[in-house]
């Protein structure tokens, strides 16, 4: 059987006018900022003038930990949303923007696949409204003003050893990892090692996701602490006077984007930072937007559950005050089986050892929905044609065992249609009792929250931090950010900070080797392992084939 491609199923889909996508999703003309026919952002003043009206219910999307057999998250997230439709109920999804690094390098775009796609497919995976673009200026006018401080006398007394503030390109660059600049003479800058970040795991992309309006957005950017002076004592953007110019960058950048799916579900695409390195969320402007718009927001965290959906509870639900109702773990035979040992050749024959074995993966990041969390859940089995009823019935078998039903998700296939039996499920489960609570408290001291997320979420012994670790935790909590949340950079691989320990695996210890404060998103970043802010492109990139012809469509992209 031939399938067709998820670009070309979206390049045959109709698209509705975006101003009747706007009128469906309850949105006065008024508020719309159109980008061409499909494509709007939404005006702040919308929140305003609905600030009294109750918020729907909050459903958050995870999965289980990514292997390269696919999971399909925000392909479930949109055909959940579009499944919901199809019942009567109003509901809105609410996602992340992608970042050009995976579209042309390994992970493709982010818009889901098959016939559960947001559409324009093709502007959404590339320049979009020019959010990005945005985020990396404000970046890097920042680093701008910072060298170009350091250059005209350095009032500031900023160590150039000491700068922590990177620039920012939205692309996979390994290159720029580690850089020597303003080599060439006194006139062309202070020579220092500098380097780049990918946009989505910069801290401007994180307070731009995390703002609640212009002024919050500002007073977020002042706060960003670029480097240290030979004393000691942070430097901001605040004292570079930076924070004005960076917020007029981003002033129209902030407000989301709508957009619609294949079968004209309004749809807020609004922000992308990675969830590995980042806290993985689409902006709370679009987030407040869709639970003022609709009954029920179906929204997405990046990765797994012990990643994109931890740092969403911990951070973004904390920091906002928001209570998700339900929560949808995704996974797919295919990939349970992979983490039972089954080579990626090997997954579409019938193995219900490897499943067995593959399963407590699963297993754990549903208790820790249900147990840590308090949220309840179900499993969404995202189905493949490959998969036996045996393999299906025994992943059913093991979660009905924890209390947690499984619904079949055909959405990649049959779009809404394929994601009924899931939204009667979620529905049911918007209704259950909720006892929601975020997995470690902020008055604990970082070393405190540290462990607590990794005995807790990552089932680890403990953690460890290096001697640098340690020295930058005491300094921190001597300049008074200790109360803050921790964003964990993890291999997006295992629940372990060691990419091939697949399954649940135990008696492990996490690593912690660089505690560094985003002052501005207001959070901690700990780095573990081996991971890095900036990826790198694989031996073969996707950009290889992607292809636009003479009428300007696009190939090869998914």
């Amino acid at each position: 059987m031939t399938y067709k491609t998820d670009i070309e199923i979206a390049q045959a889909c109709e698209k509705k006018n975006i101003r009747e996508i706007a009128a469906t999703a309850g949105i006065d003309e008024k508020y719309l900022e159109q980008y061409g026919n499909y494509k709007a952002k939404i005006d702040f003043s919308f929140l305003k003038d609905h600030a009294d009206k109750p918020d729907g219910k909050l459903i958050l999307v995870t999965a289980i930990t990514p292997t390269p057999a696919g999971e399909g998250k925000t392909t479930t997230s949109v055909g959940l949303a579009d499944g919901m439709r199809k019942i009567g109920t109003n509901t809105v999804v609410a996602l992340r923007e992608p970042s050009l690094g995976p579209v042309f390098g390994i992970k493709g775009g982010a818009a889901g696949g098959g016939y559960a796609q947001v559409v324009p497919m093709e502007d959404i995976n590339l320049h979009f409204t020019g959010d990005f673009h945005a985020i990396g200026a404000a970046n890097n006018l920042l680093a701008a003003m910072l060298d170009n401080h350091i250059q005209q006398g350095n009032a500031l007394g900023i160590d150039p050893k000491q700068i922590t503030w990177k620039r920012a390109v939205d692309m996979n660059d390994r290159q720029l990892r580690h850089i020597i600049d303003g080599i060439g003479g006194k006139l062309q800058g202070v020579p220092r090692e500098d380097g780049f970040e990918i946009t989505v795991a910069s801290e401007i992309m994180a307070i731009f996701c995390l703002a609640s309006d212009i002024m919050d957005l500002k007073a977020r950017l002042a706060r960003i602490i670029v480097g240290y002076t030979y004393d000691g004592k942070p430097v901001t953007a605040h004292d570079l006077k930076a924070e004005g110019a960076m917020a007029a960058l981003l002033k129209d950048a902030l407000k989301p984007n709508l957009v619609q799916t294949l079968e004209g579900t309004p749809a807020l695409v609004h922000g992308g930072p990675f969830a590995n390195i980042a806290h993985g969320c689409n902006s709370v402007t679009a987030t407040r937007m869709a639970l003022k718009l609709a009954d029920y927001t179906v929204t997405e965290a990046g990765f797994a559950a012990d990643l994109g959906a931890e740092k969403f509870l911990d951070i973004k639900c904390r920091m906002e005050g928001l209570t998700p109702s339900a929560v949808v773990i995704v996974a797919t035979v295919r990939a349970l089986k992979y983490h039972g040992g089954v080579p990626k050749a090997d997954l579409n024959n019938e193995n219900l050892e490897a499943l067995e074995k593959g399963l407590p993966n699963l297993l754990q990041h549903v208790s820790n929905i249900r147990d840590v969390f308090g949220l309840p859940c179900v499993v969404a089995i995202n189905a493949f044609p490959t998969d036996t009823k045996a393999e299906l019935d025994l992943v059913e078998k093991k979660c009905n065992e924890l209390g947690v039903n499984v619904a079949l998700s055909e959405v990649w296939a049959k779009g809404g249609e394929g994601g009924i039996a899931l939204a009667k499920e979620v529905v049911r489960l918007c209704e259950e009792p909720n006892n929601f609570r975020q997995s470690y408290e902020l008055d604990l001291s970082i070393e405190e929250k540290l462990e607590a997320i990794c005995k807790r979420i990552y089932h680890a012994d403990g953690v460890e931090l290096t001697n640098a670790a340690k020295k930058q935790a005491k300094q921190l909590t001597d300049l008074g950010f200790a109360g803050m949340p921790i964003c964990m950079a993890k291999t997006q691989y295992s629940f372990s900070d060691d990419p091939t320990l697949l399954g649940a695996p135990k008696g492990f210890t996490v690593t912690v080797r660089n505690l560094k404060v985003s002052a501005g998103a207001g959070f901690i970043v700990a780095l573990t392992g081996d991971i890095m802010t900036m990826p790198g492109l694989p031996k073969v990139p996707a950009a290889e084939k992607i292809d636009v012809d003479e009428n300007g469509v696009i190939t090869g992209l998914f």
